[in-house]
């Protein structure tokens, strides 16, 4: 078990899958109608009203989960680690229907090791931590301050927060609300988790047999491709690597940025290889995800992208049990970005910086009641293939991902359909 937690936090915590041009970001032209349309639309002169806004966001920088072998270490030590002043909330960490948070095996697998200078792998640092308050300021300029969307206050009965069962995301979670908020909070703020075996956040590999057989073949697979082989040899013999260290261009690449973000030194040779490092973990991590196969992408994100689809339809419907709340925050990896910018066909070919983030808003035209959903990247809106314009017809949006969305009686009928794979 501790061998498949390991493996699965590894997965879990990097970029999964770069697709090719068919998954190019689309440049985004704002019809003549919604050139203007660039505030939070809650004011009288916007043809749309925001009703509900849903964010993805990557927790912010941390330390790497493991460190290249043979070559010169830093020092990861405590100090890195101090959360600022200013990102402080009062907040408690609950399972989803409010009680003791669960158990969370993937955190565990991290503090099994140690990294040199006495903190533990796949930790928020400092500099993590102010990314996601950088965030929550972004989105207290728009929801907050150009349009009065949310309340100043934070207050339960209009946001919600879910979290990974993992430090780091929770962390986040918590410095982008400080920073959303201005840590002005009516109530305890309460972050959501779920058990690793029924996690829909992440692509999960534990909880669904099926996607863990088809990912264990094609990651060892994975390296073993001429071209990254090849590369692999090359930048192992220029780094000085003995060659029975298990090594690939996700974990040279993991560290290598950690390191940078940090202000760190890396190894001189790698700054020759670093573009080269970017270009073979991508393929190496396209291969294992191979997002061409339908099934792969619903495995992945086709559970949040149905939760997703229906906060929509209960706000529009009024059958939501929070009828006031107005924001759905899920603190998130990079496993979980990709997969959804792949399903939405706006994936651009690049790793998810940290704290990236992907909005959803849900928009109502004021005259014709119809609704729209508007996605943003980054802060960039988007254009999804499929739509008629960035304000996107509901119907539309819901035809333009229908492939990949997936209830969770279905998700577990595919995850069980194992007959006659073998397994890991």
């Amino acid at each position: 078990m501790r061998s498949f937690w390991t493996k699965a936090s590894v997965l879990g915590s990097v970029s999964m899958a770069f697709g090719s041009m068919l998954w190019s970001q689309k440049k985004t032209e704002l019809d003549q109608d919604t050139s203007s349309c660039t505030s939070a639309d809650t004011n009288s002169s916007s043809p749309y009203e925001l009703k509900l806004v849903q964010v993805l966001f990557r927790h912010g920088a941390r330390t790497p989960l493991k460190s290249i072998p043979d070559v010169m270490q830093v020092q990861w030590v405590p100090t890195l680690l101090e959360p600022p002043a200013h990102t402080h909330i009062n907040y408690v960490v609950t399972d989803l229907n409010g009680g003791p948070r669960p158990p969370a095996p993937v955190e565990d697998s991290y503090r099994k090791n140690m990294l040199t200078g006495g903190t533990f792998p796949g930790q928020l640092t400092t500099v993590g931590m102010q990314q996601l308050y950088d965030l929550g300021k972004r989105l207290r300029r728009r929801y907050i301050e150009e349009s009065p969307f949310l309340s100043s206050t934070f207050s339960t009965a209009e946001v919600y927060v879910r979290s990974t069962n993992i430090v780091r995301t929770i962390e986040s979670a918590k410095c982008l609300i400080a920073g959303l908020f201005h840590q002005n909070q009516k109530q305890i703020v309460h972050i959501l988790t779920t058990e690793a075996e029924s996690e829909i956040l992440y692509p999960n590999y534990y909880g669904c047999k099926l996607l863990k057989i088809l990912v264990s073949h094609r990651w060892a697979e994975s390296s073993t491709l001429p071209d990254i082989a090849a590369d692999l040899q090359s930048i192992q013999n220029a780094l000085g690597i003995a060659a029975h260290q298990h090594i690939d261009f996700i974990l040279i690449r993991d560290d290598m940025v950690a390191r940078e973000t940090h202000g760190l030194p890396c190894p001189p040779v790698l700054d020759s290889w670093r573009n080269k490092v970017e270009q073979r973990a991508v393929d190496m991590m396209f291969h294992i995800y191979d997002p061409s196969k339908r099934e792969n992408l619903q495995l992945c994100v086709g559970p949040l992208l149905y939760t997703l689809l229906a906060n929509i339809d209960e706000k529009l419907q009024g059958h939501s049990s929070v009828p006031h709340r107005k924001l759905f925050l899920y603190s998130v990896h990079d496993t979980t970005l990709i997969p959804c910018l792949m399903a939405l066909g706006i994936f651009d070919m690049r790793w998810p910086p940290y704290a990236a983030d992907i909005t959803l808003e849900l928009h109502q035209h004021r005259q014709t009641k119809e609704a729209f959903v508007k996605v943003s990247y980054i802060g960039q809106d988007q254009l999804i293939p499929g739509c008629s314009g960035v304000y996107c017809p509901l119907q539309e949006f819901k035809q333009a991902i229908s492939a990949y969305t997936l209830t969770s009686e279905l998700y577990r009928s595919i995850c069980n359909k194992t007959e006659g794979l073998t397994k890991p």
